[in-house]
């Protein structure tokens, strides 16, 4: 039997895309990895065009605009126009396309910031949302429902699309963008930065709030995992999205001074108090995810290692 496979891989090039490469880029599966000029995934007519032209057996949603607070609170109706044009044209076309297997790579700022904690699927949509990334948010929680109602048609087909809930992600291949990027990878830049200059280090908020971060190679581990299982495996599923997370927190305060080992950085790291820290403490319930057979394997000091490696190789 053969059961190769044509797999597309939109967003190839970033964060999670890129992982999802190296994860397959060994398998008997044929790569799709289109770039952007190659294909503008909010140019609808390009979309349906790609689709009519390429068979496609299964899609890695990974495309998106992301980014920290700073850049979800500065330009919430770029966050929210790009990710419903690019997941709306995607998820159309698949739809229309009749493509069996879709994931898509939603977020843990979906969940609103009273629900209790650690956050399960099912508090999606039971409260409002938390304000510095409230576009985004919306944005991911309408793609997910296009998912659960694609489903809900697909019962009897034997299609299933669904939708993984990361927890703030990092690793190879991260934006460092000292305003615009994750956490991580912002600090990252911004401490590198005031070591080199022998400058103070200036951060967002008051470094008490508290993440759950994720690397992003157990990230595409899990994707990997759940497109490989069969329709029968998870047609019992309760919700179309799933959370994916370490299951470890962290206060701000406490990885500044982690990174502040990797990177030999000696000076001061003061918080701007006047900037907003997001919500006080977020980390994901990660069970449904592990009882389909997924654990986080990456410790959090080695992958911050790793992502210092890997911003030194890409620092001019």
């Amino acid at each position: 039997m053969n059961n190769k496979k044509n797999t597309l891989i939109l967003g190839s090039s970033g964060m999670v895309g890129s992982a999802i490469v190296r994860k397959l880029q060994n398998s008997k599966n044929t790569l799709l990895t289109p770039s952007h000029k190659q294909l503008d995934l909010i140019n609808q007519k390009q979309v349906f065009e790609f689709f009519g032209d390429n068979k496609v057996d299964e899609i890695y949603l990974c495309a998106g605009k992301v980014g920290g607070i700073s850049a979800n609170s500065n330009f919430p109706m770029d966050f929210l126009y790009e990710n419903l044009m690019i997941q709306t044209n995607v998820l159309h076309a698949a739809f229309r396309n009749n493509i069996p297997k879709l994931i898509f790579i939603g977020s843990s700022s979906i969940y609103p910031k009273d629900a209790p904690m650690p956050f399960k699927e099912e508090s999606l949509l039971s409260g409002a949302l938390e304000k510095s990334n409230e576009a985004y948010a919306i944005a991911k929680i309408a793609g997910i429902k296009f998912c659960e109602y694609a489903n809900n048609i697909f019962s009897k087909s034997r299609k299933q699309y669904l939708t993984l809930m990361p927890a703030n992600l990092y690793g190879i291949s991260d934006d460092y963008d000292p305003s615009n990027g994750h956490v991580v990878a912002s600090m990252i830049s911004k401490m590198h930065n005031a070591k080199i200059n022998s400058k103070d280090l200036i951060l967002w908020g008051t470094g008490s709030a508290y993440r759950e971060f994720l690397n992003v190679d157990d990230l595409s581990n899990a994707c990997v995992l759940i497109m490989n299982k069969k329709f029968q495996e998870l047609k019992e599923l309760p919700f179309s999205h799933i959370n994916v997370g370490s299951g470890v927190e962290i206060s701000i305060k406490s990885l500044a001074e982690i990174l502040s080992n990797i990177i030999g950085y000696s000076g001061d790291i003061i918080f701007d108090h006047s900037k907003p820290d997001g919500m006080k403490r977020k980390i994901i319930d990660s069970s449904i995810m592990k009882s389909l057979g997924w654990e986080a394997s990456v410790e959090l000091v080695e992958g911050l290692e790793q992502a210092y490696q890997d911003f030194l190789k890409r620092d001019i």
